[in-house]
């Protein structure tokens, strides 16, 4: 194996920090990647096998944090894997240039980024409660899950159930505040129909994951037969999906995950979604790593709407969060987040943290 051009920048030792929060339970693993000289990146995942740990462990060895592209075209680790790795690798890449991983990618292409908060409840209260916390948190724009249904195309009953959420959560959130209605691609196309057609009026930013993907003419029916905008793509693992979608009119805002497609994939994402000028508004609900990630992400790419943020309802989450990376990071203010403004990814990681938070096993 050639030795690397540049010795500072050649990667030797990768480690995975599983972390739970203590109320929500939402989980994720960080990565920490160091070089030769001592350098250290941080980079975020969902779930990683010991699997795809040892395969990335394999790829990195002797190769540089800049060739990331090479190692994802011949490693077998699991998307999620990747994209971890490609955060770390970019973090790396920031610090050795000493500037901020959206200056590396050739932007920024803005100053600051719009946050929608990630809503979580089953209950209409659960949720106007966790809008009121948001809203005094900075807040201006929310994703809200459709009330659940247990009788799958009886349209009527869910618009209704829709309808009084939405109006609760209006008035808790006040004037001036934007609102996501989230599916979770779990309505039948009919019930999904049905929805968009009686929130036309109400001017949704978009109506995320109506119904699966699994019907592509299904889709497009519900995207072309009502005004009200859909996003699709937080569920879709190949970079191709979104392309059909875009191909058959099928969709308003693209939604790559994060933590499935990294930062580079979700800016190829973004820019296919471009010349169809349809927005790119990133899916993450994952830790703080990843929102700083996101940040960067959103810097970088022309098309870029709204960038999702998990609200933990518990402070106790909230402080593990500011623990992991800083208590700036997440801080919005009239519903914006500030781009970093360190090389790299921009984070001081409390690496006591990992051990104080890491999942037990059961």
């Amino acid at each position: 194996m050639p030795a690397p051009a540049n010795p500072q920048l050649e990667m030797t030792a990768l480690d995975a920090f599983p972390l739970r929060e203590p109320v929500s339970r939402r989980t994720y693993t960080c990565l920490r990647l160091k070089t030769r000289s001592g350098a250290i990146g941080y980079g975020e995942c969902s779930r990683l096998t010991p699997q795809d740990l040892a395969a990335l462990r394999a790829a990195i060895q002797g190769k540089e944090a800049s060739s990331f592209e090479s190692i994802r075209q011949r490693v077998t680790a699991s998307p999620a894997a990747l994209a971890g790795l490609d955060m770390a690798m970019l973090d790396l890449v920031g610090k050795f240039t000493k500037a901020p991983v959206y200056q590396v990618l050739g932007g920024p292409t803005r100053n600051q980024a719009r946050a929608l908060a990630h809503i979580g409840g089953e209950t209409d209260d659960a949720v106007v409660q966790a809008i009121s916390r948001a809203r005094a948190a900075g807040h201006m724009a929310f994703l809200i899950p459709v009330p659940a249904t247990h009788s799958p195309n009886h349209s009527a009953t869910l618009v209704n159930a829709s309808k009084q959420r939405f109006e609760k959560a209006r008035a808790a959130a006040g004037a001036g505040c934007d609102f996501v209605f989230d599916a979770a691609g779990r309505l039948t196309a009919g019930d999904a129909s049905s929805l968009a057609a009686a929130f036309e009026r109400q001017h949704l930013l978009w109506f995320d994951e109506p119904c699966p993907l699994s019907n592509l003419t299904a889709a497009s029916r519900i995207a072309n037969e009502n005004v009200t905008p859909v996003g699709f793509g937080r569920f879709a693992a190949e970079a191709g999906v979104f392309l059909n979608l875009l191909r058959s009119d099928a969709i308003d805002v693209v939604r790559p995950d994060l933590a499935r497609h990294g930062i580079t994939q979700a800016r190829r994402i973004a820019a296919v979604a471009e010349p169809y000028y349809v927005a790119a508004a990133p899916f993450h609900d994952g830790g703080p790593i990843a929102t700083a990630a996101a940040l960067h992400l959103a810097a970088s790419i022309p098309n870029f709407f709204i960038q999702q943020l998990p609200y933990p309802a518990a402070e106790e989450d909230r402080r593990m969060r500011a623990r992991l990376a800083g208590a700036s990071l997440e801080t919005v203010k009239d519903g914006f987040l500030q781009l970093p403004q360190g090389p790299g990814l921009g984070l001081a990681v409390d690496e006591a943290a990992f051990n104080e938070y890491r999942e037990r096993e059961a």
